[in-house]
């Protein structure tokens, strides 16, 4: 996979302290997660047609979630 720099910032991030951020980055073929307070940590990478579905089976149990398939578009 080649390195992402299309990180966008989660629309949430305006909001309240800031500690639950996260940023989104895509590829053709790929989708990333990272924490917006420590981007240099660890990243999820999902192959494209699995973020769909990881983003759906978290809604119920995290509503800000909904934002990263936003970001997605």
């Amino acid at each position: 996979m080649t390195t992402l720099d299309n990180w966008r910032k989660s629309s949430y991030s305006d909001g309240g302290d800031g500690n639950d951020c996260v940023e989104i980055a895509t590829s053709p073929t790929h989708t990333a997660v990272r924490d917006t307070k420590n981007p240099a940590r660890a990243t999820l990478t999902f192959p494209t047609e699995a973020f769909t579905p990881f983003i759906d089976a978290l809604k119920p149990a995290h509503s800000t979630v909904t934002d990263l398939a936003r970001l997605r578009g």
